[in-house]
């Protein structure tokens, strides 16, 4: 598995980790360590099996409030918005309720982030955001939840879909015909396009993405003031009012199926507003900044988005949105504006949209597999934790770009491209409510063992509201929809992607089991971690195989994070150090 044998030396070499013995907070069961990283005056409690702290960390403290807000709103602001509103409209039976459908979709993604900030209040030195509060919330059975979420979140770390669309638009914005192939080589250009700007420098793949987040919020800004204007009856739009005077007209046709299909567009409209959970060891002071930082980004976008819906519904009817070939924005440009141009300027901001959601997207989850390299439970940790030779994560940003290009050029087109979009909606589900569930077992773990109180705590009913939200997104998806078994999003079983899904996370405990229990078993050793300093300042776990005949004298000189405890070493008289 390209872990290394033990090596029988015991005294560390220069620069490796040392601890005493009083660095280790030992219940029995668990084993916890205290540090603080230079971005927080506060120490992150940490159990001692997961990844180590970076006290400075090699990616530098370039991320802002500005940052965070457009972080997170890049990521949510693709192209949903401009092209999901009529599957929402077409599942929620009513216009007003389909207006329900995203006030509601905001208030579950509220209570879900306030998870988020309160696991980050208690590891304010750990990037990584569900990498670190998995790994946090459930550490027994040891490396078990880590195992399987990295090789999850490596297995589905393609940008594919997001990729395609934005190839579909360039070839509107040239308004020339394209084949599957040639989408597939604007895809792929695209894409690498996008890791190129920011593979080179951290800061500056930052500003840039600030830069277009911020013609994103101008987009949406504008085309809500104009929706606002065909409501008070100054364009060309005849009866502006007309959808919203009996809004709920039609809401009694709504099914189950239309309902969770409905559901799962608008959450997946607002999927990001986690993402500058990944970079929080890049912010100074970031539980002071996250509070009020990352709800503003979120409340912005509901705003905007509920809007853009406002001024779509103003200027088209409920059929023609329905009914129409084209995206919701596109009907609202061509309605209010009249003229080519106008639709041509649309295509360009959408673009641009997606291009900026495709640079969110690998900032974050370039932090997410990198936090899960530093874990220790991937091969080739250096590859992952490594920031050589510009200062950015290079190994996971290869991942990603590697993994896209496959996941774009493999498929076909049709069923079996959603489906593997679909793939990783169902487990992305699953681990959310784990994660609310985990806060609750984290809260009481922490009172238990005394641990200062946090700077941010969740409301009760908050992270009840977001356990009961993730739990219907898990239940209500196996419903079947009104036309059938194969009357879903692809032509075979409807559910195919849930069991799939499921699939894999069962394969990824069952390849723990074997590399865990069956293996050492089997060849006469035991895993211990030990801690892997790079020379940029890079921190890791690294496990290594221990025979089983050296695990006392291993457990004697190393503490439960792999340090190398300070009594076991002292110097000789010619300099050289020695076991005592």
């Amino acid at each position: 598995m390209g872990f290394p044998l033990f090596s029988t030396k015991a005294a560390p070499t220069e620069g490796e980790e040392r601890s005493d013995n009083d660095s280790i907070i030992d219940t029995g069961s668990l084993q916890y360590t205290a540090e603080g990283g230079l971005n927080s005056s506060k120490l992150t409690y940490q159990e001692a099996s997961g990844a180590p702290i970076e006290v400075n960390s090699p990616l530098g403290y370039s991320v802002g409030s500005v940052t965070v807000v457009f972080l997170n709103l890049s990521k949510m602001i693709g192209t949903g918005v401009f092209s999901t509103p009529s599957s929402v409209l077409r599942g929620a039976g009513s216009v007003g309720l389909s207006l329900f459908y995203w006030t509601i979709g905001y208030l579950m993604a509220s209570s879900t982030l306030s998870v988020y900030l309160e696991f980050a209040s208690y590891f304010p030195s750990r990037s990584g955001s569900e990498v670190v509060y998995l790994e946090q919330a459930y550490p027994r059975p040891k490396y078990l939840v880590p195992t399987v979420f990295a090789m999850q979140t490596v297995l589905f770390s393609f940008s594919s879909s997001n990729a395609v669309v934005l190839a579909q638009y360039l070839f509107k914005l040239a308004e020339t015909e394209s084949t599957d192939w040639k989408l597939k080589g604007v895809a792929i250009a695209s894409y690498t396009v996008a890791v190129l700007f920011l593979v080179f420098d951290t800061k500056w793949s930052l500003r840039l993405a600030n830069a277009i987040g911020f013609v994103k919020l101008i987009t949406l800004v504008f085309i809500g003031i104009t929706g606002l204007v065909v409501l008070g009856g100054h364009t060309s739009i005849k009866d502006p009012t007309l959808n919203f005077r009996n809004a709920f007209d039609g809401s009694s046709s709504a099914t189950v199926y239309g309902a969770t299909n409905a559901f799962v567009k608008v959450m997946f409209s607002y999927q990001g507003y986690e993402n500058a959970f990944n970079v929080v060891n890049e912010v100074k002071n970031p539980i002071k900044i996250l509070r009020w930082s990352a709800p503003l980004s979120l409340f912005i976008t509901a705003a905007l988005y509920i809007l853009a819906n406002v001024a779509y519904f103003s200027a088209a009817s409920k059929e023609e949105i329905l009914n129409s070939k084209v995206v919701a924005a596109s009907i609202f440009f061509e309605k209010v504006f009249g003229n080519h141009g106008a639709s041509r300027a649309l295509n360009f901001l959408i673009c641009l949209s997606a291009f900026g959601n495709l640079l969110a997207v690998l900032i974050g989850q370039s932090r997410m597999i990198r936090e899960c390299g530093r874990q220790g439970v991937l091969p080739f940790t250096t590859f992952w934790t490594s920031t050589k030779p510009f200062g950015t994560p290079l190994g996971p940003y290869f991942l990603k770009w590697a993994l896209t290009l496959l996941m774009i050029l493999a498929p076909p087109a049709g069923d079996a491209f959603n489906f593997v979009v679909d793939l990783s909606i169902y487990p992305l589900n699953l681990f959310a409510f784990l994660l609310a569930i985990g806060l609750v077992i984290t809260r009481v773990r922490r009172r238990r063992l005394r641990f200062p109180r946090s700077e941010y705590r969740a409301w009760d009913i908050a992270v009840l509201f977001s356990i009961l939200s993730n739990l219907y997104m898990i239940v209500a998806p196996w419903y079947p929809p009104t036309a059938g078994a194969t009357g879903g999003d692809v032509s075979f079983w409807y559910a195919t992607y849930i069991v799939v899904g499921l699939g894999v996370i069962a394969f990824c405990c069952a390849y723990y089991y074997f590399w865990i229990k069956v293996l050492p078993q089997w060849s006469g050793y035991e895993f211990r971690q030990t801690v892997l300093r790079l020379e940029n300042g890079e921190v890791a776990h690294k496990l290594v195989k221990v025979p089983k005949d050296r695990l006392a004298s291993w457990d004697a000189e190393h503490d439960a994070a792999g340090r190398v405890r300070r009594r076991a070493v002292q110097s000789s008289s010619d300099g050289d150090s020695e076991v005592r």
